[in-house]
């Protein structure tokens, strides 16, 4: 069996299970694409039961990207309390609000070159915006991501971008987009790094 059959029979067990699962991510279920980015470059570190109320909190003050371009950091920042990473988060926030206002019209582009110019957004959420924003076949890798790509053999790779590329070449592009979800839930239920336990998880014989 080689590695785009392995993960087609992981992948299709895992989504089986979890994919019905009636649990909101950061970066799922928003109005406004601004706001997908926002929350999602919020939930960074931190969890996502966490981050949808503060973001909430943040969107229901600044209920428009110029509002949020206008926020004193202060203020942004009380709202961020809770949340890890607060201070840097608070200030990224601002700078992506007034960024995407001056350099991109308003509107969240598609190409990932262009996001990771946008203050506080690496590739993980340049790649989850594409996919909930464009419906773009693109893979976010975040530490769930990674780590399961990493036990589950797909992939023998050091940072979350080498497990990007990797995975690019063995999975079919109708999937990428949806990766980011069933892995991060399957992580969140799973933790550790126990092949045994992430397949016996998925009834994979």
């Amino acid at each position: 069996m080689n590695k785009r059959e392995y993960f087609l029979s992981i992948f299709k067990l895992a989504r089986k299970k979890y994919d019905k699962l009636d649990k909101r991510l950061a970066a799922e279920d928003w109005e406004h694409d601004w706001q997908t980015l926002i929350a999602t470059l919020m939930s960074a570190q931190s969890r996502d039961e966490t981050t949808i109320p503060i973001a909430e909190k943040l969107f229901s003050n600044y209920p428009t990207l110029k509002a949020l371009a206008r926020a004193k950091y202060d203020d942004v920042l009380q709202i961020f309390k809770s949340l890890n990473y607060n201070r840097t988060k608070a200030k990224h926030v601002i700078e992506a609000a007034k960024f995407i206002l001056k350099h991109y019209d308003g509107k969240i582009p598609e190409d990932v070159e262009k996001l990771i110019k946008i203050p506080g957004v690496g590739r993980k959420t340049a790649n989850v915006v594409r996919s909930e924003v464009h419906s773009s076949a693109a893979i976010g890798v975040d530490t769930h991501v990674h780590r399961i790509s990493n036990v589950l053999g797909l992939v023998k790779t050091k940072t979350p971008h080498q497990t990007e590329i990797e995975l690019v070449k063995i999975i079919p592009s109708k999937y990428r987009s949806e990766v980011n979800r069933i892995f991060v839930l399957w992580g969140k239920h799973v933790t550790g790094r126990d092949k045994k336990k992430f397949l016996e998880n998925i009834n994979y014989k």
